[in-house]
């Protein structure tokens, strides 16, 4: 097999659109022929959703390994993100009314996904997409024979309650615009903020890969996210959390977290485990931060291997 390219759209790839119930035009990706090393067919089929402010160019390595590994694979922005539009006022901040939106998304996708594809059907998803994700099965809206998490946003990193943080977010969405962005981006205009890559990975050139994607692709350049953007946040998270809810769910869930963490909290994604009933959870530390699939070659390694053994248990090679 050649060496993968992270930059250029993967071979065996198609680049086309879906459009949601309204007629919102949404962007995705489609490995329709899985590779496999012995005999035909697929082993089934993975539907990958990226996080906040993300776009599924930064996982053409993953998404290509599952495809060689034998699945049909397919990769989607969220509404509002990437190559699927902007909902706020301005070109980069992101902004949703409620993630029910992005819910009703998911399940409209998964349906004609479903259909059209060979079981096992896995749902996989990294920060936000994999809050999304989670919230979805929670809720009924899909119903995938097994789901990957990778650094789920289940909790936000920082000393304030989420009672009380929650509470602020209100208020800001109370006295000014909620589609007004919630924390400042660059001093330079169109320019990352300085330390972004520390937050992200400890892997340069794979950081890299993502500034090379948003120069020739200046539509997937996204800064922060809005007040109202924060506030359903805190709201999606309880409804996660609510009682029982969680304790609901049959389906075998793998989570990714690393306690190095320092967007998302290690401690509701390990909250989270616990209540699921079928859920496994990897731990990483310091030597991993929060874009686990783009980490150091050891680090994700050991990631990538961990959910292949997943994937062997709950959908057996045939």
């Amino acid at each position: 097999m050649p060496a993968i390219n992270r930059r250029a759209i993967p071979p065996d790839a198609k680049e086309s659109f879906w459009q949601a119930g309204d007629g919102y035009r949404l962007r995705r990706i489609d490995w329709p022929r899985p590779v496999r090393e012995h005999g035909e067919g697929a082993r089934g089929s993975i539907l990958f959703l990226p996080g906040r402010g993300d776009n599924y160019e930064k996982y053409f390595e993953a998404l290509e390994q599952w495809h060689r590994a034998g699945w049909r694979v397919t990769a989607a922005d969220w509404r509002g993100q990437a190559g699927s539009g902007r909902l706020g006022k301005d070109a980069v901040t992101g902004h949703i009314g409620d993630f029910s939106v992005w819910v009703g998304d998911l399940a409209t996708l998964w349906a004609q996904w479903k259909a059209e594809t060979p079981a096992p059907h896995i749902l996989a998803g990294h920060s936000m997409g994999g809050h999304i994700l989670l919230r979805s099965l929670v809720e009924g809206q899909v119903d995938p024979d097994a789901l990957v998490l990778s650094a789920p946003m289940l909790g936000f990193l920082g000393p304030i309650p989420n009672l009380l943080a929650h509470a602020a977010a209100k208020l800001m969405c109370a006295v000014g615009d909620p589609a007004r962005p919630a924390w400042k981006w660059s001093e330079k205009p169109g320019a990352v903020p300085a330390g972004r890559e520390a937050l992200l990975t400890h892997d340069d050139d794979r950081y890299a890969d993502e500034m090379w994607w948003r120069g020739h692709r200046p539509e997937l350049v996204m800064g922060p996210g809005s007040w109202g953007w924060v506030e359903r946040s805190y709201a999606s998270m309880q409804r996660i959390f609510s009682a029982g809810a969680l304790e609901r769910v049959a389906t075998p869930v793998l989570m990714l977290g690393t306690s190095n963490d320092k967007l998302v909290a290690m401690s509701a994604i390990e909250e989270a485990a616990r209540r699921l009933p079928n859920a496994e959870l990897v731990r990483f530390g310091k030597e991993c931060r929060h874009e686990i699939l783009r980490e150091v070659d050891p680090v994700r390694d050991r990631a990538m291997a961990a959910i292949a053994e997943f994937l062997d248990k709950v959908a057996p090679r045939k």
